[in-house]
């Protein structure tokens, strides 16, 4: 099982945005760690993620089926903004039933992030 740095939960409009800090240096471990969490969660609508790896650099956002680039995108704009490597940011969802549009979505996975690195 995959050894976290960091949970945090964060709820906008009943929906649970669940972050997880994971210090990586591998695409290969931040599968291992999705294949975890997805195991954890099987019942999350959403598992977006996004990282910045130094060396290869290496960058990728997903939005797990959210709307295009509102939870990907956003999560890795801030590990860019604040400069963070060798990290990956999941944020698990559940929703909660009231839909919160692309602006909500993008401040959500933002906030989740932020608060996640902190």
């Amino acid at each position: 099982m995959t050894t976290f740095a960091k949970e945090i939960e964060y709820v906008e409009k009943k929906s649970r945005f669940i972050g997880y800090l994971l210090r990586c240096t591998s695409v290969e471990e931040v599968q291992s760690a999705l294949t975890d969490l997805r195991a954890e969660h099987k019942k999350a609508t959403h598992i977006c993620y996004a990282y910045s790896l130094k060396n290869p650099f290496m960058e990728k956002a997903v939005d797990d089926g959210e709307p295009g680039g509102t939870a990907g995108r956003p999560i890795l704009s801030v590990l860019q903004k604040k400069g963070v490597t060798d990290t990956c940011v999941f944020v698990v969802r559940y929703f909660g039933g009231i839909k919160l549009g692309a602006g909500g979505l993008v401040r959500a996975y933002t906030k989740t992030t932020s608060e996640v690195l902190k």
